[in-house]
């Protein structure tokens, strides 16, 4: 599997996401990817790009959320398939926490797309506002995603894992959601067909003449947040920083509680 080709990018990508990689006895295991089966041709496209026997077939079988769920599983049983896409880093088990991206050499923009179609949503939100987003579990996709992201779109932002279920829920919404979504969905690029769908949707939004602007955050420096603890005085930290008074009073304190890591610790 060579991660420079963007199916096999995008491929693997997925896989990391919603595939699941089972350890049997001895040398027994197999790779599964069950998705409804409106999604089943992205299946059939996994299985032909695979020089390896395997199979798609449909079911259908009470989940927590409805009682008749008709879903497409791939499966994929062959050793040498899962020992390669095992040292890429797809993981035996539970592995939401554990994935991270490829050492080798991959296409970035396929890769990323595949966990976007498996664990993202994109589209069109409240009052018709674009956004593409990521939820994961993981800290290294999630530093990747913000950082890719970042030299596409010059807009930053921050990766903390949220109160309710530990995970990163990472948006990018309007004009930084065309510029994102334009990149990864590019055309006759493999993907999702209903998120390609509405990737595309989202190249004909233009902002209101009504909507303001809000200009993305500057990032907080090591030396900067040196600086704010020395200083005594939030006014003259603010003065001295080009902050306002209510950011650096946030800042610090959540420096002080321990929500960010202080310049020691960096």
């Amino acid at each position: 599997m060579d991660l420079t080709i963007p199916e096999y990018a995008y491929m693997f990508g997925f896989l990391q996401a919603d595939g699941h990689l089972y350890q049997g006895t001895g040398q027994k295991g197999r790779l599964t990817v069950e998705l409804s089966v409106r999604d089943v041709d992205l299946l059939y496209r996994f299985k032909n790009l695979t020089p390896y026997n395997s199979s798609v077939v449909e079911r259908t079988r009470s989940t927590n959320f409805v009682e008749n769920h008709h879903s497409a599983v791939w499966t994929l049983c062959s050793l040498e398939a899962r020992t390669k896409l095992n040292s890429l880093g797809l993981p035996y088990g539970r592995k939401s926490r554990d994935i991270r991206p490829p050492s080798v050499e991959f296409s970035c923009r396929d890769y990323l797309r595949g966990l976007i179609d498996a664990d993202g949503s994109v589209g069109h939100a409240a009052q018709g506002l674009p956004f593409v987003a990521l939820t994961t579990s993981s800290t290294a996709v999630a530093l990747f995603l913000r950082s890719y992201a970042m030299r596409i779109t010059e807009v930053e932002r921050a990766t903390n894992r949220n109160a309710r279920d530990g995970v990163y829920n990472i948006t990018y919404e309007k004009e930084a959601a065309q510029m994102l979504v334009a990149d990864l969905y590019y055309p006759g690029c493999l993907s999702l067909g209903r998120k390609q769908v509405k990737a595309d949707a989202i190249a004909s939004w233009t902002r209101p003449l009504d909507m303001r602007v809000v200009r993305s955050r500057r990032p907080w420096t090591a030396q900067e947040d040196q600086l704010l603890l020395q200083e005594d005085e939030i006014t003259a930290a603010a003065a001295a920083l080009g902050r306002s008074e209510q950011s650096c009073l946030m800042r610090r304190w959540r420096l002080s509680k321990g929500r960010i890591l202080t310049p020691a610790k960096q």
